[in-house]
């Protein structure tokens, strides 16, 4: 399995949603996001949503099919 996977590839304008090993870089994660699901924005995905993301929302869970995986939000 890869270590990134786009999973919502739009949640309204300006989030994505993608499954990723919880390891997972932000630079990782938006090179894969950026490539195979370009927002259409001049900057593209810019912000993974971690732990310290100032909205609860947004911050990773754990996938409920893999445990060493998250969910993770993307903002443009």
């Amino acid at each position: 399995m890869k270590r990134v996977i786009i999973t919502k590839s739009m949640i309204g304008l300006l989030y994505m949603q993608v499954c990723a090993k919880a390891d997972a870089t932000d630079k990782e994660i938006l090179e894969v996001a950026n490539r195979e699901n370009p927002s259409g924005t001049t900057n593209g995905w810019g912000i993974v949503a971690r732990d310290d993301h100032e909205q609860e929302n947004l911050r990773p869970v754990v996938c409920g099919d893999y445990s060493d995986r998250k969910h993770f939000i993307l903002i443009c």
